[in-house]
């Protein structure tokens, strides 16, 4: 099993928070500073390889899943917000969930990117988007509600 930083290790930050451990976090990959845009990972379910990746807190989201959140949020929401605090902070211009058969379709090679929810949005809040140009917030956090389901021993991924 691959760790949420594992993923294409550009694409990752690592810090160093209170206790030591290392938290790795996708970044944002591409801003446009004129448009206040911000495009990045949002989560992954697979390495390009296609092992199994477990987020930062030790979660694993299904590429189904995961598909299924990321229709619900366009469908529902479509709104950034500000660490999971306050909304209308940005509108999402852009969402790409890769699973293997779009990954085909699209004609991308295998092993390229990895299965995951690609996102943008556009900054609206001035004082969100003068944090996403320092550094303030370097990544994207998704929110939602979930039901844990232990992962049965015997279907454990290497």
């Amino acid at each position: 099993m691959f760790k949420f930083s594992d993923i294409h290790p550009d694409a990752v930050e690592k810090r160093q928070p209170e206790g030591g451990t290392i938290n790795g976090r996708f970044k944002i990959q591409k801003a446009d500073d004129d448009k206040r845009l911000a495009f990045g990972w949002a989560s992954a379910s697979a390495t390009i390889n296609g092992e199994t990746v477990e987020d930062c807190v030790g979660d694993i989201i299904d590429v189904e899943e995961l598909e299924q959140a990321a229709y619900n949020f366009v469908e529902l929401y479509r709104e950034g917000g500000e660490m999971h605090e306050r909304g209308g902070c940005a509108v999402l211009v852009e969402s790409v969930i890769f699973t293997p058969e779009k990954i085909a379709a699209m004609g991308i090679p295998e092993g390229t990117v990895p299965t995951g929810w690609w996102i943008g949005f556009k900054v609206t809040d001035d004082d969100v988007w003068a944090k996403v140009k320092d550094g303030t917030y370097p990544m994207f956090s998704i929110e939602g509600e979930a039901v844990r389901v232990p992962e049965a021993a015997g279907n454990a991924a290497n």
